[in-house]
């Protein structure tokens, strides 16, 4: 239990490997679930209490007890560990939807949580295998912020327009402004604004300077686009 929730790295992460593979299979099985299941998450209160409190549960222990390891090995920095990627708001946002069914909350969250996370689990920036503590707190923390997302749009009346992509796409550009400040002041790399991770993702082919800039908002674009097209298929499926 101690090498477990240590910060030594015994086992490294290999990426689509056994364990990878495992979490990824997952992660497909329960998001099918849910879509299958949406009749029944919407009428039957016990179903719906149930999953949406585990899925709240999961939301704000992966949160607390990765600061707390953190903190405890000596290694929280504002540079690095502050919930302000793009992940991070959108498990901080899952969890107000999840006490307050917000509609605008629900809708944003939907918007920034279900893919990002997906890309997250498919090129995870971890280098810890299974036997250790950060890879679960990773990919429970990512499929919980996935998965919130879209039990929160399949299980409620919230209705999605096309006014409210642009109206989300707005606000993470206002948000990514504010970032850029921050990173700037405080030399950090929060939303990937300064350069990809070390890890291969796929914003390495975002290209350099401007262009990397231009890129993301292109690509953050699509991204939503793509989610709006997602969801008026779930919605005709329905």
């Amino acid at each position: 239990m101690e090498a477990w929730f240590s910060e030594r790295i015994d086992q490294t992460f290999i990426t689509f490997g056994t364990s990878h593979t495992w979490m990824l299979s997952i992660y497909l099985v329960v998001s099918i679930g849910i879509l299958v299941m949406h009749r029944s998450l919407k009428n039957s209160n016990v179903l719906h209490n149930l999953v949406r409190f585990s899925l709240l549960l999961l939301l704000i222990l992966s949160e607390i007890s990765y600061q707390t390891w953190t903190i405890i090995h000596g290694l929280w920095m504002e540079g690095s560990h502050l919930p302000l990627h793009l992940c991070g708001i959108a498990s901080l946002l899952g969890v107000a939807a999840l006490l307050t069914y917000h509609p605008k909350l629900i809708k944003i969250t939907f918007f920034i949580g279900i893919l990002p996370a997906a890309i997250a689990l498919i090129t995870p920036d971890i280098p810890h295998g299974y036997e250790h503590f950060r890879f679960w707190k990773f990919f429970v923390h990512h499929m919980a912020i996935s998965w919130t997302s879209l039990f929160l749009i399949v299980s409620t009346k919230v209705t999605i327009r096309g006014k409210d992509l642009l109206e989300t796409f707005f606000y993470l550009i206002i948000y990514s402004v504010f970032i850029f400040i921050f990173n700037t002041f405080f030399q950090t790399n929060y939303l990937y604004l300064k350069g990809p991770p070390i890890a291969g993702t796929p914003l390495d082919w975002m290209g350099d300077g401007v262009l990397y800039y231009i890129s993301l908002v292109l690509t953050a674009f699509f991204v939503f686009s793509l989610m709006y097209f997602l969801y008026k298929l779930i919605k005709k499926t329905r």
